[in-house]
């Protein structure tokens, strides 16, 4: 197994790669990953060749700790990890873990961290990945639970999914008004979001409005905001990452809190499952409700209302 480090000529067969892999997304892209400036991250992108052809990849960056040195799957994304080749063997797997620890031990690393995609993110159900790293003595650095919504039902039948309040909820919506449709005004959605993160969470959003609006021009097809609308003002929002073609994730969600009586998120998701499924994706991704593996157990409730189940997000781990 060779093991060589991301050269920008390989940019566009590495993205050709992660399009035809088994658990390839969006964020592993070379696209998304070469959005956030060039000095914010130490790239050290592995490419896995058996017999001079491909057959992983490894999205990754260098941080600092000290005088240790963290090799990361790519801070740069939600979920990052090896993508390995459509067809790939459990031995071959293997031989890609072992290559990429004894490419870390020859470069100094003293510790890998490593946040895979969920399982339903892959086109094809495999764990041979998660068992070859806990083999080579990886460990959970922690499990996050994400909401899922399997899109295993008719468009129409969308609303028997959810339960009896948010079904009320919707149709409450639709009685008040609130009209849902694609948009493109993010700086209306994104003064919504600033201020329910702050006033909730006292956070900024994960991305400024510059970096939104360059990933739209860079993924016109694959970033989506969906708004909800009452009297032509903008009361609630979601914005869509296509990760794959499999799966849809709502990376954002949000509403004006003096607005919440017309029941707007109710209604944007109703509008964005029946979306999802008329695009043939597999799963809605609604994001983690935990965090550092503790619940929150309002948010899981507001998820399960819509039909929705959790799955492991892992991070992994491995100590020198």
């Amino acid at each position: 197994m060779k093991v060589k480090q991301f050269h920008e000529r390989n940019k566009n067969a590495w993205d050709e790669f992660v399009s035809a892999s088994n658990n390839g997304t969006i964020f592993h892209t070379r696209q998304f990953i070469n959005y956030h400036p060039k000095n914010r991250f130490r790239d050290v992108s592995l490419i896995f060749e058996k017999e001079q052809k491909c057959i992983a990849l490894f999205p990754a960056a260098i941080k600092q700790e000290g005088e240790s040195q963290v090799l990361i799957s790519h801070p740069g994304g939600s979920m990052a990890g090896p993508v390995l080749m459509d067809s790939i063997s459990i031995k071959d797997v293997f031989g890609v873990v072992e290559a990429l620890t004894e490419w870390t031990n020859a470069n100094a690393i003293s510790k890998t961290i490593l946040t895979l995609p969920p399982q339903i993110y892959y086109s094809r159900p495999s764990n041979y990945l998660d068992f070859a790293l806990l083999e080579a003595g990886f460990t959970y650095l922690k499990r996050e639970v994400s909401s899922v919504i399997p899109l295993d039902f008719a468009e129409e039948d969308t609303l028997l999914i959810f339960n009896p309040e948010s079904r009320r909820a919707v149709r409450k919506a639709e009685k008040s008004g609130v009209k849902i449709c694609e948009s493109d005004d993010f700086p209306a959605f994104y003064t919504i979001l600033q201020k329910n993160l702050g006033m909730r969470h006292n956070v900024q959003p994960t991305h400024s409005l510059n970096e939104l609006f360059k990933l739209k021009n860079l993924f016109p097809d694959k970033i989506k905001l969906f708004g909800a609308f009452h009297d032509d003002q903008m009361i609630a929002g979601i914005v869509i990452f296509v990760c794959n073609p499999k799966v849809a994730l709502a990376f954002y969600i949000s509403h004006l809190e003096d607005m919440q009586q017309h029941r707007a998120v109710n209604a944007l998701f109703y509008e964005v499952v029946r979306w999802s499924i008329r695009n043939y994706f597999k799963f809605l991704d609604f994001g983690i409700f935990t965090v550092n593996m503790k619940p929150n157990w309002g948010l899981a409730r507001f998820k399960e209302s819509f039909g929705a189940q959790g799955v492991f997000r892992d991070t992994l781990v491995r100590n020198i």
